[in-house]
């Protein structure tokens, strides 16, 4: 991580203006996030609506994503200040930062059509910009070019889909967009939400799209950790603003199909990479691959509660990777190995995990897709306890006690902020709609247990054409990597 500094020495004076920008900064986006959150919480669950005109709308869920946003970028830019002491272009950073974060709580603000494109495309300039902030170095700056073709493309095609449905609805706000679904033609409302749905897996990296991701290797250790806890983000929030867009047009398989295959590959990819920030990016993807799912599944609301939780993971692991790297040491593979005792367990656990999410939110006690939102859970609860009950240093009582209480806070807590965005969300149409289940989700379904079954049991690695592909598929673009030398 060398290579994110310059060499170019600064001034005492020079550093000791940057270092008060910074911080100045900082506490700008920690006196938002304090002033968000006490809305939020003076005013839950009943929050007002508030407009200006029919440009601006502010309600609910988005105080809620701006309490998000302005806790990560205070954060960043906290770390930031320090991990970038006499970085040549700190004061740059700083000033895409405040750019990016501006633009963000715009977009999810925006009821007219015209600051909601403005703000899409601003997002895609400024994470491109933070990509290259280091000028002098000519990889960082093709990755930033690459990057920005695909915002660029990311943009066009939302604008396609908004500006479609605004020229048939004669609308141009997204309230009464969505108040006149029924008077839209369906061959408008499919063609509208193909282009949104390519728009937000773009910016989210979902396959084929997530080279992009890959390539964005060059930003600075704050600049990825806003990277993958926000800008990757914003396709939910997309998607789920054009809920009810995409429910009309019966696009929603497409979700799940695309979305599954990109969580499963990604996770496969993930296992395979020895670069710490390329496994991160890996695992960011598999992510976003299930956020896209959740919303597959009618879930926009979960989708939103996976969106935080993904960011405030991420944005950790990205801002102590450099302490995880200094404390890790080479070993061989991990060997899977489970006892008949230990499968029992890890079975037992995953399917009260399973019914404990049940009971505290309701889904999958019917036969429709909220059915997969508990098996996610089960699996999810499963793949801990396995952690946990292969451990050598932990007594066989531990490795009974442990997995439950870690379960039960957990599905707690999920379950409490579940509900939450779930009522913060509630004016939003269409964003907690289970629908029937369907063969194709039946059948993707027993594919996606089936690929993760392979994947956790390590049966790719006896497939070198598919390791070999996977391999290939996880590498940044070939003009973005060490064609330039150094001169510095």
């Amino acid at each position: 991580m060398n290579s994110e500094k310059t060499k170019t020495p600064i001034s005492s004076e020079k550093e000791g203006k940057l270092m008060s920008l910074s911080k100045i900064t900082s506490l700008f986006f920690w006196l938002l996030f304090l002033s968000n959150s006490s809305i939020l919480i003076y005013n839950f669950p009943n929050i007002p609506e508030w407009h200006y005109q029919s440009i601006i709308r502010i309600n609910g869920f988005t105080l809620v994503i701006w309490t998000i946003v302005t806790f990560f970028s205070a954060i960043v830019n906290t770390y930031a200040s320090d991990y970038l002491k006499g970085f040549k272009f700190q004061a740059r950073f700083t000033g895409l930062c405040i750019g990016f974060t501006v633009s963000v709580m715009l977009f999810i603000a925006s009821n007219h059509l015209a600051p909601l494109l403005l703000s899409w495309f601003a997002m895609g300039f400024f994470m491109s910009r933070l990509i290259g902030v280091n000028a002098d170095w000519q990889e960082a700056k093709k990755a930033a070019k690459y990057s920005q073709r695909y915002f660029l493309l990311s943009g066009a095609f939302l604008s396609v889909g908004v500006l479609l449905l605004a020229y048939q609805s004669n609308y141009y706000t997204l309230s009464l967009i969505n108040s006149n679904i029924n008077t839209l033609p369906k061959a408008t409302l499919f063609i509208a939400s193909i282009c949104i749905i390519v728009s937000a897996i773009i910016q989210s990296a979902i396959y084929p799209f997530h080279r992009w991701l890959l390539s964005a290797m060059t930003a600075p250790t704050p600049a990825s950790a806003l990277m993958h806890a926000g800008f990757v983000n914003g396709s939910g929030i997309l998607l789920s603003l054009f809920a009810g867009i995409l429910f009309a047009s019966h696009t929603l398989s497409i979700l799940f199909i695309i979305g599954g295959i990109t969580a499963i590959t990604a996770q496969f990819a993930k296992l395979i990479q020895v670069n710490v920030k390329q496994k991160l990016a890996c695992s960011t993807i598999a992510q976003m691959g299930f956020m896209i799912m959740q919303c597959g599944l009618g879930f926009f609301n979960a989708a939103v509660v996976h969106l935080i939780l993904h960011g405030f993971y991420k944005a950790y692991l990205f801002l102590s990777a450099g302490e995880n790297v200094n404390y890790t040491e080479p070993k061989d593979a991990e060997k899977i190995q489970i006892k008949p005792l230990q499968a029992v367990v890890v079975l037992v656990y995953g399917l009260l995990g399973a019914l404990l999410f049940t009971q505290l939110t309701g889904k999958g006690t019917e036969i429709n897709s909220g059915i997969f939102l508990t098996l996610i859970v089960a699996i999810t609860v499963g793949q801990v306890t396995y952690n946990i009950v292969k451990q050598k240093n932990f007594s066989a009582w531990q490795k009974i006690f442990i997995p439950p209480v870690l379960f039960l806070s957990s599905i707690a807590l999920y379950a409490l902020m579940y509900r939450g965005v779930t009522a913060l969300m509630a004016d939003m149409p269409k964003v907690d709609a289970p629908s029937p289940l369907s063969t194709i989700q039946i059948v993707f379904g027993i594919i996606f247990l089936i690929g993760f079954f392979i994947m956790k049991l390590n049966i790719y690695k006896k497939i070198p054409w598919l390791y070999v592909k996977l391999l290939n598929d996880s590498q940044s673009a070939k003009n973005t990597l060490l064609l330039f030398k150094n001169h510095s």
